[in-house]
Formats: C-alpha cells, sequence, structure tokens
C-alpha cells in the first residue's frame, strides 16, 4: 500500500508541477509554433531525458547536497539563468518572415539532435529542480525501499512529463490554432522569448535557500 500511496502522491504533485509555467513550458511552446511540431516533440523528448540527470542523483540522496549546498546551486543558476537568457534573446530577435521566407520554411528541417539538446539543457540547468525533487522524494522514499520501486516512480515521472508536453505540442501544432498564430509568430516569439529572459533574470536574482 506504501508504493500506491508514494505513486499516487507523486502522480498529483506532479501533474500540478509540470502544468505550471516555467522555462520548460516557455521553450516547447516556441520551439513549436516557430519550428513546428517535430521540433516540439523532440525538445519534449529532451526535456524528459534532462529529468534521468535528476532522478538518477535524486536517487543516490544527491538531490540534498545539491540543494543545500550554497556554491553548487549558484553555479547551476549562472548556467541556468545564463542559458535561459540566451533563448530569450535569440527569440527577441525574431523577424516577421517575408513571402518568399514563408514559402521556403516547409523545405527547412530543423535539427532533431539540436531540439532535444536544447529541451535537454533547459531542463538539467533548472536550480529548481534539485530542491523540487528533494521536496517530492521526501514524501515517498523510505531508506529501505526496494531499487524497482524508486525505478519505477522515476519513470512514471518522465511519463507524465512527456505525456503533458507532446499535448501542449499537439494543441499548438493543430492546423486551426497554428495558423492563427503562425499570422503573428514573431511577435509570440518575442513574448516568449522575453518570458524567458525574465525567468532567466529571477533566477539569477533570487537567492539560494541557506
Amino acid at each position: 500500500m506504501e508504493f500506491i500511496h508514494g505513486l499516487l502522491a507523486i502522480t498529483l504533485i506532479h501533474i500540478l508541477a509540470v502544468a505550471s509555467p516555467g522555462p520548460d513550458f516557455f521553450l516547447v511552446s516556441q520551439q513549436t509554433l516557430s519550428n513546428g511540431r517535430r521540433a516540439g516533440l523532440m525538445c519534449s523528448i529532451g526535456i524528459t531525458l534532462g529529468l534521468t540527470v535528476h532522478l538518477t542523483y535524486s536517487a543516490f540522496g544527491l538531490a540534498a547536497i545539491i540543494a543545500n549546498s550554497s556554491n553548487a546551486l549558484w553555479a547551476i543558476k549562472i548556467l541556468g539563468g545564463g542559458y535561459l537568457i540566451y533563448l530569450g534573446v535569440k527569440g527577441l530577435q525574431s523577424k516577421a518572415p517575408s513571402n518568399e521566407e514563408t514559402a521556403n520554411k516547409k523545405a527547412v528541417q530543423y535539427s532533431a539532435k539540436k531540439s532535444i539538446s536544447i529541451g535537454f539543457l533547459c531542463n538539467v540547468l533548472n536550480p529548481k529542480v534539485p530542491i523540487y525533487f528533494v521536496s517530492l522524494f521526501t514524501l515517498v522514499l523510505k531508506p529501505d525501499m526496494p531499487l524497482h520501486h524508486i525505478a519505477f516512480y522515476g519513470l512514471w515521472i518522465m511519463l507524465i512529463q512527456l505525456s503533458w508536453f507532446s499535448f501542449i505540442v499537439l494543441l499548438l501544432s493543430h492546423p486551426k490554432i497554428n495558423k492563427k498564430f503562425k499570422q503573428s509568430g514573431h511577435i509570440i516569439d518575442r513574448v516568449l522569448g522575453g518570458a524567458m529572459i525574465i525567468l532567466g533574470l529571477k533566477l539569477l536574482l533570487t537567492r539560494a535557500p541557506q
């Protein structure tokens, strides 16, 4: 029963967490609207793969060490905040495409590797994630918990993450919805870019917990 209770707790908490707009959400939205469904799905896969890093060190108890190490958190904050600002600046530089660019855009294949790596780095370099996993796993992990239970929890969290962002990608890439967004795509790019810059600055300026 403890395993089932833990699974229910993780499901509820992680659904609420992943549904809250944050760096991953803004990035997936931007990639989908700018580069299409394939790029959005690849970015979602990258974000999900990023979770494997956090889940691995959490399983070995390193999340608590990272969350309570001001130096480690500061280093992650600089990398994560800087990366978000970099992505945001690229979004702000978006321009309205010319008629020729619009006609040729379908012929451009956006690199799957690039989309996956962007999503992976965005998730791995988020300094809030170690703190989140400390809180999450403190609720369900026990010293004597079997390793296969921990592994199942991790896979379940990844499935929730991938399912949610895949839903966002499919929603934003729906022809009717996507057409409306495409009409002002460069403006949306700038708005989402500005949001990522704000999140990056917030990460850099927020004091790490003592």
